[in-house]
């Protein structure tokens, strides 16, 4: 009778035990692994960025095949609390005409979105690749949408600011470019990075500049900002968006001229600016960066890395993608990264991780497991 007793006991245990357990994965994170939706299927939502909106958030992402080219589109998921995610569909499907910029077998890449609260609609931009031009188009698409699950509609592409200085740009700059009607003489290959940057840039002048690798970040004023990986991935771009948040106002700056960052991930904190990049290794995981500023449009002070730990020299093998501000949570921020498969796309994981803050730089550690809504008080 008291073997049956405790026998008894430790049943209710330990089914009490897997309940909790149940409920502690059901609302947890754990970066690298398989990510199933509320439906039981995996996540597919890559290079992705987050829009909140009206109580839930919204997870952008390019659905991957086992190929690098665009099959399906950009497809959206939900949520309430970050860990469950609701598969809302294909927002920005490709398209079936052989014509259309955004055909099957395009490159769909790091889809970001803002709410326009002036005109109602929801825009996003992309990285887009053309059909056959393999990474030579390096233009960026806009769509935009009446409501957080679209559909969106395509407006087209472009190459930003043509014909446009940057923000400071020197008075040298600007009489070479114009007497040279572009670029001069191409650098020796041997020449400094930013030499090179410098070249491409002018190259890209009147035709517009390359945006490869981009976010999109939204200021307290109301002010959009598309930033992206231009001049060949040697510089970043950070660039103006008019009050529709669909074209360029020519604005813009150059940022770290031979750096080689990409994969940019912007946001605000106490008043400051913060940047988040990688380096460009290709699929290949590389150390992170992160830079400071007062201004959006700099000096901008590069402070290292921000990953600490073990596996920190390579991002815990992944690359950045965005950060997002939690909603209701003080100095709550949670970095976003993709631990990329590049035999199998589809199979590329997430990385998620909260930031902390020692002083004014963001510090970030890798876990196993977190649950969202107990970790920031």
């Amino acid at each position: 009778m008291q073997f049956l007793t405790l026998w008894c006991i430790a049943v209710i245990l330990i089914a009490a035990g897997t309940e909790a357990e149940s409920v502690d994965a059901s609302n947890s994170i754990r970066p690298g692994a398989v990510w199933m939706d509320t439906n039981g299927e995996p996540i597919n939502a890559h290079g992705g960025g987050i829009l909140t909106h009206d109580g839930f958030y919204y997870w952008y992402g390019e659905h991957k095949g086992k190929r690098h080219s665009a099959e399906v589109g950009i497809r959206v998921y939900r949520s309430t609390d970050l860990s469950n995610w609701e598969n809302a569909g294909v927002v920005l499907p490709v398209s079936d005409d052989p014509t259309s910029e955004i055909t099957s077998g395009c490159v769909m890449e790091r889809p970001k979105v803002l709410y326009n609260e002036h005109t109602g609609k929801f825009v996003m931009w992309f990285h887009l690749e053309l059909k056959g031009h393999r990474y030579n188009a390096a233009r960026t698409g806009c769509a935009i949408a009446d409501t957080p699950t679209g559909p969106f509609r395509y407006l087209g592409s472009t190459r930003p600011n043509a014909g446009r200085f940057p923000v400071g740009a020197s008075s040298e700059m600007r009489e070479q470019i114009i007497s040279n009607r572009g670029a001069g003489p191409e650098p020796e290959p041997s020449a400094p990075k930013s030499e090179k940057a410098d070249w491409f840039f002018a190259r890209d002048f009147y035709g517009g500049q390359m945006a490869r690798d981009m976010t999109l970040f939204l200021d307290d004023d109301g002010t959009a900002y598309h930033i992206f990986a231009a001049e060949e991935n040697y510089t970043l771009h950070i660039a103006e968006l008019d009050e529709t948040f669909t074209r360029h106002t020519g604005r813009f700056m150059r940022f770290f001229p031979g750096g080689h960052r990409e994969a940019p991930a912007l946001f605000k904190r106490n008043g400051r600016y913060h940047l988040i990049t990688s380096g460009c290794t290709g699929w290949a995981p590389n150390a992170a960066q992160h830079a400071v500023a007062d201004s959006i449009w700099g000096p901008w002070e590069i402070t290292g890395n921000p990953c600490v730990g073990e596996g920190s020299n390579k991002t815990f093998r992944s690359q950045s993608t965005f950060v997002l501000p939690v909603v209701n949570k003080q100095d709550a921020f949670v970095f976003l990264a993709d631990r990329w498969n590049r035999d199998n796309l589809a199979d590329s994981r997430y990385l998620w991780l909260p930031i902390e803050f020692e002083g004014d730089k963001p510090t970030i550690r890798f876990v196993d497991r977190w649950i969202p809504a107990n970790h920031w008080n």
